[in-house]
């Protein structure tokens, strides 16, 4: 088994080995992943922290050894809390901005250290909040199929990047989220930080969002933003309707 790690700010992860193929997700610096498959120029990988599969450029990670995967697997690396950390990428003098949620692997110090490259961490890495308030900072970033960033990110991508700073390893897809943690009977019964799960006309989840109460939720549509929820689902007053319909809830803190 060969095995990589993403060296760059952030990368895109595609359906299939084509830069014109969908963005199903994305890699986040310092994130190790399996590789499964090589196809020219692109590799099949699967993540190492929610086993997602899908194709990455040759040219937008290192390998990793078998050892030092083991070590990352092994260990929970500290990750960066801000909309962006500076990271000093001491071989050519550049830096990175790293999105929220990078992780710092095999950091000593203040540096990380993948294979012959050295990256300096400039500033304070963050401190983590309360879970509302972590939600609350991603307001407004926009709606991107497979995003994961303040700059771009869906809904299930948001409820895992919030997920992930609390210490909660969420699966990539809302359909997948809605298996995991325990069932809350009905929204009078919802705690702050439950996921309420929203469904299409066949009962298939298509949609997640995180409760902030019982009459408010903070999910990605559009932009992240919040609305009012009720039993029937999500009211928007942007659109004075109803967008989602409530599916169910789930308890995973």
């Amino acid at each position: 088994m060969e095995y990589g790690i993403c060296n760059l700010a952030v990368i895109p992860m595609r359906a299939e080995p084509s830069e014109r193929s969908e963005m199903v997700s994305q890699v986040l610096f310092g994130e190790a992943f399996e590789i499964l498959e090589w196809k020219e120029g692109w590799a099949q990988i699967i993540t190492a922290t929610d086993k997602y599969k899908g194709w990455v450029n040759r040219l937008q990670f290192i390998m990793l050894s078998h050892m030092a995967y083991q070590q990352l697997q092994e260990t929970s690396p500290r990750l960066t809390y801000r909309a962006t950390t500076q990271a000093w990428k001491i071989k050519d003098n550049s830096v990175l901005y790293l999105p929220v949620g990078s992780s710092l692997a095999f950091l000593n110090g203040t540096s990380c250290y993948f294979d012959k490259e050295k990256f300096e961490i400039i500033g304070q890495i963050g401190e983590n909040e309360n879970i509302d308030l972590v939600a609350k900072t991603f307001l407004n970033a926009p709606y991107l199929w497979g995003g994961r960033t303040h700059f771009g990110i869906d809904c299930s991508g948001f409820v895992q990047a919030v997920f992930k700073l609390k210490g909660v390893q969420l699966k990539r897809d809302a359909s997948m989220q809605a298996q995991q943690g325990t069932p809350v009977n009905s929204l009078s019964d919802a705690l702050i930080g439950d996921l309420a799960f929203f469904g299409n006309a066949e009962g298939k989840v298509t949609h997640v969002g995180m409760l902030l109460n019982r009459e408010h939720i903070i999910h990605a549509s559009g932009k992240v933003k919040i609305d009012i929820i009720d039993e029937k689902g999500i009211y928007s007053q942007e659109l004075q309707r109803y967008t989602h319909y409530l599916h169910s809830i789930r308890r995973v803190i």
